[in-house]
């Protein structure tokens, strides 16, 4: 299948991996559709982009029909969205653990949802969802993420149950840390302390997420769903 008539949407475009997402794939011919709470600063020849929380189900399906009015199609869905908090699970505030568990889980399911409604029309698409290290490592002060995380693998692994029939394959992959905005307020000790704990001893790189989902998005991968692949060796 050429990319160039393949649609994606990518989620949590303004900044980060799904910034780099973002470029990385409309460069390689894809129709990407991004999405953020605040706008995009930049352009793109074939990027279009949304301004939404992706908790917001109203929003989020009229996203989808707009992309369905448009496109006809979704081939390739990346749930790049997510928040974090370390914190002490006994100094975590309720209104945090509702926070995370809200935009990591709910907003995940709710794209997943939306985006195997419009993949099954052509028998064909690709989900890849994002856990963390975090979550194989029991990561100390990193309780309520962790473990909005392991619900996301959790999802992933049924849904790729789930949406096989339709030809959709669901899989997952699990950053180390890499420098992004996530980590600006994560003690460089902490960041060295868990990169001590993997096999290849190094921060975690764009590419290094990127080369994952190259491999899952390839229409070839349609026998590998179901899986995860969590980076550094962990």
């Amino acid at each position: 299948m050429d990319t160039i008539e393949q649609v994606m949407i990518i989620t949590g475009t303004r900044k980060g991996i799904g910034r780099h997402l973002a470029h990385h794939y409309a460069a390689r011919g894809y129709r990407v559709v991004g999405c953020s709470r605040q706008p995009a600063d930049f352009q793109l020849a074939n990027y279009q982009h949304f301004c939404l929380d992706i908790t917001d189900e109203p929003r989020v399906k009229k996203m989808f029909a707009e992309v369905r009015k448009t496109y006809k199609r979704l081939d390739v869905l990346i749930n790049n969205a997510g928040i974090a908090a370390t914190n002490h699970a006994l100094l975590t505030p309720v209104d945090t653990v509702q926070k995370i568990l809200t935009t990591n889980v709910t907003g995940t399911f709710l794209f997943c949802r939306e985006a195997a409604m419009l993949m099954k029309k052509n028998k064909y698409g690709r989900i890849v969802n994002f856990t963390t290290v975090a979550v194989p490592l029991k990561l100390a002060g990193e309780a309520i993420y962790a473990a909005s995380k392991a619900a996301v693998l959790c999802l992933t692994q049924i849904l790729a149950r789930e949406l096989a029939d339709f030809g959709i394959t669901v899989n997952a992959v699990g950053p180390t840390a890499i420098d992004t905005d996530i980590l600006r307020d994560v003690p460089r000790d902490k960041l060295q302390a868990v990169i001590e704990l993997q096999a290849v001893r190094r921060m975690g790189e764009f590419r290094d997420v990127a080369n994952v989902i190259d491999f899952f998005i390839r229409p070839e991968s349609d026998f590998v769903t179901g899986q995860v692949i969590v980076l550094g060796g962990v």
